[in-house]
């Protein structure tokens, strides 16, 4: 199993909100390329780069931070947050991402979202599937919507997407435990996707279980800069 750091940016710094809420904002580092550098250095290879910034905005707003983490690490980085259009895309891609995640967007205009698997390589692109109880979230969790949650991955299966990263919401940044089951539940459903846990991870335990019950890999945030758990003992895991 993968272990996925995680930086989130606001203002090109290093922050973190608690269930998406933007008022919740701490920074932990203004310097997110300093950040990205002791993750490399603790031998992490992946990194989870949100330009929360760009979610609220609907367009990429710190790809500066993304070009500079790209040149001056070897992190394997994927970028969300405003990929909202061709352009915005291939600015990502250009800036040093290997792979963009795609959540608003596949919800709004998911025939574009065709189109950029077809023309990227389902490989590219990570659907991110935010959710609270089961319904999709978008624009930065900030607009709930009325899709289920598994027709919503079902659709995109089929068009060939391979990985995903689910967060729950409820549980991102409460360091309570991320979705279990949920995660279980959405790989008895479709074996073959490769399943991303994201919101809540907060032990070695729980991350022991995650890889026991079959997630590709599992992203950490808050955990890390709250110390509840250690670099090094993240890179035993990966």
């Amino acid at each position: 199993m993968y272990i996925i750091p995680a930086i989130d940016i606001i203002g090109g710094k290093c922050v973190r909100l608690s269930k998406g809420d933007y008022n919740t904002k701490k920074v932990y580092n203004e310097d997110p390329l300093e950040v990205a550098q002791s993750f490399e250095q603790a031998g992490i290879k992946k990194l989870h780069l949100v330009d929360l910034d760009g979610a609220k905005a609907q367009k990429i707003v710190n790809w500066k931070v993304l070009e500079k983490i790209a040149t001056k690490t070897n992190l394997e980085i994927d970028f969300g947050g405003g990929i909202k259009t061709e352009e915005s895309i291939r600015a990502a891609y250009n800036s040093g991402a290997n792979q963009v995640t795609c959540g608003t967007i596949a919800v709004k205009n998911p025939e574009l979202v065709y189109e950029w698997i077809v023309e990227f390589g389902a490989e590219k692109i990570i659907l991110g599937a935010d959710v609270n109880q089961e319904k999709i979230a978008i624009n930065g969790w900030q607009e709930s919507s009325d899709l289920d949650l598994f027709p919503f991955l079902e659709k995109y299966i089929s068009k060939g997407i391979q990985t995903i990263i689910c967060t729950d919401i409820e549980k991102d940044g409460m360091l309570a435990g991320s979705s279990e089951d949920l995660y279980q539940k959405i790989m008895e459903q479709f074996p073959k996707l490769q399943v991303v846990a994201s919101g809540g991870v907060t032990s070695i335990d729980e991350i022991e279980r995650l890889q026991n019950i079959g997630c590709y890999g599992a992203i950490i945030g808050k955990a890390i800069y709250e110390g509840k758990v250690s670099l090094e003992e993240l890179y035993k895991l990966s």
